[in-house]
């Protein structure tokens, strides 16, 4: 993790929280208050971001944080994740955004975990794509990982990847990759993403290195494995849920790229509960 990127990320955070500071909790808690706080998880889930929970009370200061589990592990609901000590001032001025960070993550690495559970008797891979938060991406990416997933292309300078409006652009898919070639070092890999079969015939014509085959139903799928018969490296994408990822798996692929596990992830329900004063 780049704590350098992470700390910038969270303290523009605080700053939104608390832009003038915490007026309710100023009024309330004198400045040398210190108490006592449990970080609880309120429904089933992975675990994902407890560094980055716990640098947000770093920045602040004054606040220590014990841990009970780690990243990547499986919480029931109603287990102690950890307990806060510290500062009462600056455990409320935290909490919000501390919270909103891990639920996200655990959101992220849950779903994750489901998704690769449903395909490993297969040989695929689940990946997450750059369907982030913008400026979270950081965050998210390793949230993924936690949850087992492979990382994508982290950003556009990361590698060639053709897509619709690309070869639209181009002219034709073999026109859009000479112009890659042209204009790229020989050691990136270059991916074609192709929505029907005559598009595959030719990016294998062009010899790309990996092929996504986007939005295809599994019969098209199936057909398009055995074309590229090891050829090239096989993604698959679009419409990849819960209930799709299994049947995408088995036809023989080997990456499933999936947005959902970024765009349309549900955040894990955590509180902190039962604050003491010491």
């Amino acid at each position: 993790m780049n704590w350098l990127v992470v700390d910038e990320i969270l303290k523009k955070a605080i700053e939104e929280d608390a832009i003038y500071g915490d007026i309710t909790s100023n009024s309330i808690v004198s400045v040398d208050s210190k108490s006592t706080v449990e970080l609880i998880a309120k429904e089933d889930g992975i675990i994902a971001g407890l560094e980055v929970f716990e640098r947000v009370f770093f920045i602040l200061g004054s606040v220590e944080v014990e841990y009970f589990v780690v990243d990547g592990d499986f919480v029931n609901c109603g287990r102690k994740i950890a307990n806060l000590k510290g500062s009462t001032r600056n455990i409320l001025l935290g909490e919000r955004v501390a919270l909103n960070i891990l639920q996200r993550m655990s959101g992220i690495a849950t779903i994750s975990r489901k998704m690769c559970e449903k395909i490993s008797h297969t040989k695929a891979k689940i990946l997450d794509t750059r369907k982030t938060t913008p400026n979270l991406r950081i965050l998210e990416k390793y949230a993924a990982k936690v949850g087992g997933a492979e990382n994508h292309r982290f950003n556009l300078s990361d590698g060639v990847m053709i897509k619709d409006n690309h070869i639209n652009a181009a002219g034709s898919i073999e026109k859009a990759v000479a112009k890659v070639r042209e204009n790229t070092s020989f050691v990136r890999k270059i991916e074609v993403e192709v929505e029907n079969l005559e598009q595959l015939k030719e990016a294998m014509e062009a010899k790309v290195d990996i092929i996504m085959l986007d939005n295809m139903d599994i019969e098209t799928m199936k057909t398009a494995v055995k074309m590229i018969n090891k050829s090239a490296l096989v993604e698959a994408s679009g419409n990849v849920t819960l209930e799709t990822v299994k049947a995408i798996a088995e036809t023989g692929i080997e990456y499933i790229s999936s947005g959902m596990l970024t765009h349309s992830v549900k955040a894990l329900d955590i509180s902190m509960k039962n604050l003491q004063i010491i």
